[in-house]
């Protein structure tokens, strides 16, 4: 068996692998069955990176056990196609003995999780590897969340899962040990409610970005002040950070003001946008419900609060973010 996990937070890849390995090595002997090769076995002293050491590993036979769990961490590393070759030419003929668990995610040292090399993807699809998404956006990451609270051992409430939803954001990786502390607090099968879990959820977690701009999008100033904090707080997001974001919100729509773009494909076209046109859609909505003086007006605000965020006020930051917040989410009000 090949599984292939991929994701570019730590802790919900984590809980992924986790699962996987427990599952692969059943009743057996862990210490037997399982190979893990790390980012510290595939870089050599001289700091080339290799994958031989994986391949290695997945082509020795099991000893005292029926099957190896072979599992390659880190392997964000490999970037290109010659980086991964040698696993491309393993994967056309695997060792029948080997479940091997390959993760896509960043090295210690890596920026950014670049894109899986095309002939690795082909390579892994012909094997007939199983993908897993350990850290999905967007709704799949609610999805992710809404599995693990049905599959939890206490029993929630609509309330406390709503409560959970809203508490934890964008940072579902918290979820897996909030759970096991209410297990282990009230006992597994327990009922809860929302008053129950509320003093295991701390302080409210970060949110995605377009919870912020939607709201404002409304006119809800009250909701976009909400998101706005989560996002300083909890998110620990640096202002700059937000003032970019709400900046690339806004320019999409003035890229479409008064370019005769009357659909969200067509929208999404002149953006550069693939797969979903639901953002292209969004944006096109925006243009045309502010026009070109309000949209003026709006840049004017974001290049006012940039001024102050730099340092070009005695106002402090979060004064000047969340008037800039409550000015757009005004703005978008007055329709």
């Amino acid at each position: 068996m090949i599984e292939f996990l991929k994701g570019d937070d730590p802790t919900l890849v984590a809980q992924a692998l986790a699962k996987v390995v427990d599952q692969l090595v059943g009743d057996g002997d862990r210490t037997l069955m399982v190979d893990e090769i790390t980012e510290a076995q595939l870089i050599g002293d001289g700091g080339q990176t290799s994958i031989a050491a994986l391949v290695t590993s997945a082509q020795t036979l099991p000893f005292l056990t029926e099957r190896r769990v072979v599992v390659g961490r880190h392997l964000g590393i490999f970037s290109k196609q010659d980086d991964v070759a040698a696993l491309v030419r393993y994967l056309d003929d695997p060792t029948e003995s080997t479940d091997l668990v390959l993760v896509w995610e960043k090295g210690a040292n890596s920026q950014r999780l670049p894109a899986v090399p095309k002939t690795l993807k082909e390579a892994l699809k012909k094997a007939g590897a199983k993908e897993i998404d350990a850290a999905p956006k967007g709704k799949g990451r609610k999805q992710l969340l809404d599995k693990q609270m049905a599959e939890a051992s206490v029993s929630l409430d609509s309330g406390a899962k709503a409560l959970i939803s809203d508490r934890l954001g964008d940072d579902v990786g918290r979820a897996a040990s909030v759970l096991e502390a209410l297990a282990s607090t009230f006992g597994e099968g327990t009922g809860l409610s929302a008053s129950d879990v509320e003093p295991f959820l701390g302080e409210a977690a970060d949110v995605p970005p377009w919870e912020l701009t939607d709201a404002i999008d409304q006119g809800n100033i009250g909701v976009a002040l909400e998101k706005l904090h989560r996002m300083m707080g909890g998110g620990e997001r640096h202002a700059l950070q937000i003032l970019a974001t709400l900046h690339g919100h806004y320019q999409r729509a003035l890229a479409l003001d008064g370019s005769g773009v009357g659909s969200e494909k067509d929208a999404a076209a002149l953006l550069g946008m693939k797969g979903s046109t639901f953002p292209a859609k969004k944006a096109l909505n925006l243009s045309r419900s502010l026009g070109p003086r309000k949209l003026r007006d709006v840049f004017g605000l974001l290049a006012t609060a940039d001024l102050g965020v730099r340092g070009g006020t005695a106002i402090d930051t979060d004064t000047q973010m969340e008037v800039l917040v409550a000015r757009l989410a005004a703005m978008s009000r007055r329709r």
